[in-house]
């Protein structure tokens, strides 16, 4: 087997992004994945992406996938308004750069970054631990009872991950006192005259008493994504959807009526009807909104973080994404941040392919993560403590 052989414990973005970035580059790997499929559990839906961000998947990306992709990207407006629960304008938020900013549809860019790597993925591989091979290799141990073994071992498993609780033990994920209920609304004939032109945005929150908001950003397509398959990359399977706006409701949980496990056991129309009691008050353009949440698609979410730690030794077990940084979704770079480290890792791993010393090159690549990392960790911390009513980041 050409070296080195990549383990990847994870088939998120960022894993994906890692593994397509590895099939480019000529890199030996394969990436075991726990769910059953990438629909098994709701995981969010519009995705911001930033100039970082459609860089790294330019990257990675054969062109004509990456063509693709920017096919079925819409393009929201960039000054953000923030209102008060009346609907009264607080400010308006200019973009820190005029570079690109996009608004993809979370299954639609997965779906795209498995294309062409699909033979590599296996999926229903629930990590429950790892070892060092006697060779110094590594092996990944799943609860079916196989295992995997590599040169490397890369953490693309998310905020629970269970690499990181192993490796780097005092490495905290903490809850951020934030819970979320995230549903969608379609943009239709019906719907869209609910939206204020300006609501068009990157993301627009809608900020009542006690910080609870309301949050709506659009996925709007450039054209039908059948059509765009069907012209660029006809090989592709993409689910067919349509233009909707992503719409939220967040609140700390002493005010919600209802606690987390019950939180967690109510059906979608129960959650809508939680959210519209909470906000009878707020300007009926807002409640409609909500009226409007299509229930199969409302579910809660806890939001958490993770804390900043020192660096620490390498060896031949490293993360990437939110399985060492996690952040709060307050500064709309959690994404970007794992793609940039999925590229930047495809580099360092194409080095050793070509003869540097692995622990050097991943050395190098953790130390500009962690920097990167934790800096977009603690920006979106301070937002969402300044905006949202979020706990401050631990000492």
């Amino acid at each position: 087997m050409p070296y080195p052989h990549v383990v990847i414990v994870g088939a998120g973005l960022g894993g994906l992004c890692l593994a397509q970035g590895l099939r480019r580059s000529g890199v030996s790997f394969a990436v075991y994945e726990g769910d059953r499929s990438l629909t098994s559990r709701p995981q969010g839906y519009r995705i911001h992406i930033d100039g970082q961000g459609d860089q790294a998947l330019a990257q990675v990306l054969p062109a004509e996938l990456h063509r693709l992709f920017r096919a079925t990207a819409g393009v929201p407006r960039t000054r953000t308004p923030v209102f008060d629960d009346q609907l009264t304008r607080l400010t308006v938020l200019e973009p820190a750069d005029d570079g690109v900013h996009l608004a993809v549809n979370r299954l639609t860019l997965r779906q795209i970054l498995l294309s062409g790597v699909r033979d590599s993925v296996a999926f229903g591989k629930r990590l429950t631990r790892y070892g060092s091979a006697a060779d110094g290799r590594v092996t990944a141990y799943f609860s079916d009872g196989t295992r995997a073994t590599g040169d490397v071992l890369v953490a693309a498993d998310g905020v629970n991950s269970p690499v990181r609780r192993q490796y780097l033990p005092h490495a905290r994920v903490v809850d951020t006192g934030l819970r979320q209920l995230y549903g969608k609304v379609p943009l239709d004939d019906r719907t869209r005259e609910l939206f204020l032109p300006d609501m068009h945005a990157v993301f627009t929150p809608i900020i009542g008493p006690n910080k609870n908001y309301v949050g709506v950003a659009p996925v709007q397509y450039p054209e039908p994504v059948a059509r765009a398959t069907a012209r660029l990359a006809p090989g592709v399977r993409l689910t067919d959807t349509t233009d909707y706006m992503t719409c939220s409701f967040g609140s700390r949980p002493e005010f919600l009526p209802a606690a987390d496990e019950e939180l967690y056991a109510m059906s979608g129309e129960q959650l809508r009807e939680m959210t519209l009691r909470m906000i009878r008050d707020w300007h009926p353009r807002v409640r409609r909104i909500i009226e409007h949440w299509q229930p199969d698609t409302v579910f809660p979410l806890t939001l958490r973080t993770s804390v900043p730690i020192d660096p620490w030794a390498t060896t031949n077990v490293t993360l990437l994404g939110d399985a060492i940084h996690a952040m709060s979704p307050a500064a709309g770079v959690g994404a970007n941040t794992a793609l940039r480290d999925a590229a930047n890792l495809t580099t360092a791993l194409g080095k050793v392919a070509h003869g540097e010393p692995l622990i050097p090159a991943l050395a190098a690549y953790e130390a500009e993560m962690i920097d990167y990392g934790f800096a977009a960790v603690r920006t979106s911390a301070a937002n969402g403590h300044r905006m949202l009513g979020q706990d401050p980041l631990p000492a």
